[in-house]
């Protein structure tokens, strides 16, 4: 079976690394901030952040805090096992926590992409 990696483009590699980090409870797997790239393993799946190149990402951007982006055609979704203390240890970090009516958990990222918590 082939594995999956998912990857999203960011303008603070090193802030939205920190994020993800925090987020996914383990440190990259690889880094290489210098090329832009930073990877987390994931189960049997990967994330990367890559880097905008700089010339794009001097026009982009960012406001704090960031403006959240709910009409992308993507969402990252992460299985946490357990999501209140995910949600304390990372509002405490200054993340945005969304409260859905239909009693979902959504996190924003630094960067404004929201992303679902479900329990595992």
């Amino acid at each position: 079976m082939a594995r999956l990696t998912t990857m999203l483009y960011v303008k603070d590699l090193a802030r939205m690394a920190s994020f993800y980090e925090g987020l996914f409870g383990v440190p990259p797997t690889v880094a290489r901030p210098d090329d832009g790239w930073v990877e987390f393993d994931v189960g049997s799946s990967s994330f990367a952040l890559h880097a905008v190149p700089p010339h794009l990402a001097e026009l982009i951007e960012i406001s704090v805090p960031p403006e959240i982006r709910e009409d992308t055609p993507y969402k990252v979704v992460v299985e946490v096992t357990d999501v209140a203390g995910a949600l304390v240890r990372l509002h405490a970090d200054g993340a945005i926590v969304i409260e859905r009516p239909w009693g979902g958990t959504d996190l924003v990222d630094p960067e404004g992409n929201v992303v679902g918590l479900i329990a595992g």
